[in-house]
């Protein structure tokens, strides 16, 4: 096989799983292991992979539209399900914590209704009135002010200016891409400050996603990848992207119908 042929079947192979890894690849096609890492130095030199240690991922998807919250939250209700059941048991009566804007972190406050003693900062007028539908007198909740996006958080600089002199124990994010090297991004400017000041109110930062937003680029990122101390997903992540997230996060947690896979770096 030519080189300019099995560089194609590569790049159709990381679009079809998102990912793949040299062994696999040497394996395939019969070749030394720097044939391979030639082939993928050729893709990631034309933009179609972006190669990660030991592998290859699919090039980055540039989204810059933010689609509203309706939209978001028919989206992959499932793998979302999972990673906010996981991401409640880190919740314990008396805790304070922080929730992002997004539907990920939403599912989330839907599930920490019955925590005792919760105080809770968010910026999402959504997961506010999930708390106010349900109230209880052992729980406070903290709603910042700001201009709201078509995704229903509020966000811009009296956002952030509410939440710097506050501290809690566990701040849970959701993110609109997830990228090596380029971290966690949102499509919002403004939305990613008042994330970094959501992040810089807690003592443990925590970033809830399901796998398709391996590989989007939103046009700010609002947290490097070691800037976090877990990261939550659902386990239709690849192995290679798994790989690629624990060379800079400590902690990633796989959830899914499979037995948790919990990988520290």
């Amino acid at each position: 096989m030519l080189a300019a042929q099995r560089q194609t079947r590569i790049t159709e192979i990381v679009q079809s799983r998102g990912a793949v890894s040299v062994t696999e690849l040497v394996d395939q096609f019969g070749v030394s292991d720097m044939t391979i890492r030639r082939d993928l130095d050729a893709l990631a030199g034309r933009g179609l992979v972006v190669k990660v240690h030991g592998g290859a991922v699919l090039s980055q998807t540039r989204r810059t539209e933010e689609p509203g919250f309706e939209v978001k939250s028919v989206q992959m209700e499932a793998e979302k399900a999972s990673v906010a059941e996981e991401a409640a048991q880190l919740v314990q009566p008396g805790t304070s914590v922080a929730l992002s804007a997004g539907t990920t972190t939403w599912a989330l406050a839907r599930r920490l209704r019955a925590v005792e003693d919760l105080t809770v900062v968010t910026n999402s007028t959504r997961i506010s009135d999930v708390f106010q539908a349900d109230p209880r007198p052992d729980r406070t909740v903290i709603l910042t002010g700001g201009v709201r996006t078509p995704s229903d958080a509020l966000v811009g600089p009296l956002a952030a200016a509410s939440l710097r002199t506050l501290h809690v124990d566990l701040a849970f994010l959701g993110a609109h891409g997830v990228a090596v090297p380029e971290g966690f991004t949102t499509p919002n400017f403004l939305e990613a400050e008042t994330n970094r000041a959501l992040l810089a109110t807690a003592q443990r930062r925590i970033v809830l996603a399901d796998h398709s937003k391996w590989g989007v680029l939103g046009i700010s990122t609002f947290a490097e990848l070691a800037d976090v101390d877990t990261v939550i997903l659902d386990d239709a992540l690849s192995e290679e992207a798994a790989a690629a997230l624990r060379d800079h996060i400590d902690e990633v947690i796989l959830v899914g119908p499979r037995p948790l896979r919990r990988e520290h770096r």
